[in-house]
């Protein structure tokens, strides 16, 4: 697997200004990591469920045929509401990222230009990688045995994911630390 876009020609922000976090500074870079960890964690709870439900362990369980059939149909629709949850809450995080902390810190650090730029453009990525796992789930509909191209797509938005959290926090966790979410804030 390779992430949508090539790691190697991600800017990098200029060094720190001389101004070093307030406390109340430091807790703005804090926030992004606890935020991120808990989309780690989720992520982590969605490729679990994918993985029960490919076990058949999720759901009643039940030995007899007809059971274990409405048993697959449940399975589908808790990972279909999983899957929509967790796609959801990402959406909304990155379009308040996009929509007011990337505009507020390449207006407070000129040198975060180029990364908030770059952020945004991973983050259409990231919704295309989205995009295609709701497409999948849709497809499990019609053949609900095969987990193939739900596994393939979790495992693309995974691996993209990872990578772009750990971009977004190497760039952003001190300029958060020095000029916080939004104007004023510090």
């Amino acid at each position: 697997m390779t992430t949508p876009w090539d790691e190697s020609t991600r800017p990098t922000a200029a060094g720190p200004d001389d101004a070093g976090p307030t406390p109340r500074g430091a807790s703005a870079g804090q926030h992004l990591l606890e935020v991120h960890d808990h989309y780690r964690r989720e992520l982590t709870q969605l490729r679990d469920v994918l993985d029960q439900v490919r076990a058949g362990s999720l759901g009643a369980g039940a030995a007899r045929s007809e059971l274990n059939d409405m048993a697959v149909r449940a399975n589908t629709w808790v990972l279909g509401s999983v899957c929509q949850s967790y796609c959801l809450a990402l959406t909304q995080h990155h379009s308040m990222e996009d929509a007011a902390v990337f505009p507020h810190l390449g207006s407070q650090d000129q040198g975060l230009r180029a990364v908030v730029d770059r952020l945004g453009q991973e983050h259409r990525a990231i919704h295309d990688l989205l995009e295609s796992v709701d497409a999948a789930l849709v497809d499990l509909v019609t053949a609900p045995d095969d987990l193939t191209a739900v596994q393939e797509a979790v495992d693309a938005l995974t691996e993209a994911l990872l990578s772009h959290f750990t971009y977004e926090e190497r760039e952003l966790v001190g300029p958060l630390s020095r000029h916080g979410f939004y104007a004023g804030q510090l």
